[in-house]
């Protein structure tokens, strides 16, 4: 088990600790690695397997991946936070980036069908829409079902890509594929009490919840609706903890639904390097 801190490293190399491994996490380590930052970054992810891009990240050498070791508690006054199976790690700047999950359980064939969940979404969906529209010949017909912020955006993105979006907001019971033709496999979806609705593809927006869990064990600020409350700068109501990602909320809204990961990621690295060197500064000046 490792050494507790105090409140903040001896050493001078700052630690990084990143609570997830989703998209937003990879970015944000890709993004410190471009700014060339000197300390360490651990992340703790909640899978036991690795994807390739976390892989290609992990043999950085400034970069600790740590399969199935989830966060599960934050100590803010020693800077610590423990893993799922008991592990300690000290750090001094803490980012949150766990994501967010579905309200409700995958609808039948969702696989089967373009989903939207946040503005990353957005590109390859229009993609998508785009090489359907060119199998057709004409205007594709699609089914959009959702209600909330989500939906409107997905709605958006179709009408932008010629798509005529014909929206829904009473859940189906499944997504039927389609029979026939390359490209995106859906044509139709089913509801609870047998009836049906056919178009040449179907997206799915439903509504997602931040996982915010860590917030409770750190006291930290949370939004009514969910999700850790962020200010412009990505820091969270604790000192020394950020969030980043679908598990984050500014001004009540879910990151992931404002900024595309990658830029996102790209503002919260240039904070956090300048938060290790501020505390290069301290460390120099004790």
């Amino acid at each position: 088990m490792s050494t507790p801190a105090s409140s903040m490293s001896t050493s001078t190399a700052t630690r990084i600790v990143i609570a997830g491994a989703g998209p937003a996490a990879q970015a944000l380590v890709s993004q410190l690695d471009r700014a060339r930052f000197a300390g360490t970054i651990t992340v703790l992810s909640n899978r036991d397997d690795a994807t390739l891009e976390l892989l290609e990240l992990a043999t950085l050498p400034q970069v600790s991946l740590r399969c199935g070791q989830p966060a599960s508690f934050i100590e803010p006054e020693t800077r610590t936070v423990t893993t799922a199976d008991g592990m300690e790690f000290g750090y001094d700047h803490l980012v949150i980036a766990t994501g967010s999950a579905p309200e409700q359980a995958p609808v039948e064939g969702a696989d089967h069908c373009l989903s939207y969940s946040t503005i990353d979404d957005a590109a390859r969906i229009g993609s998508a829409v785009k090489d359907l529209g060119k199998e057709l010949g004409r205007r594709p017909l699609g089914i959009l079902v959702g209600t909330g912020a989500a939906a409107g955006q997905a709605e958006a993105v179709l009408r932008s890509g010629g798509v005529r979006p014909v929206r829904t907001t009473v859940r189906p019971a499944a997504v039927t594929p389609r029979t026939s033709g390359p490209g995106v496999q859906s044509a139709g979806i089913v509801f609870p009490d047998g009836s049906t609705m056919n178009g040449d593809l179907v997206v799915l927006a439903e509504e997602r919840v931040s996982l915010d869990g860590l917030a409770a064990s750190a006291g930290l600020r949370t939004a009514p609706g969910g999700g850790i409350a962020i200010s412009q700068d990505f820091r969270t109501s604790v000192p020394g903890i950020w969030a980043v990602g679908d598990a984050a909320t500014f001004d009540g809204v879910r990151l992931g639904l404002l900024v595309a990961a990658a830029s996102a990621a790209g503002a919260c690295a240039a904070q956090l390097m300048s938060a290790s060197s501020s505390d290069a500064v301290l460390q120099a000046a004790a």
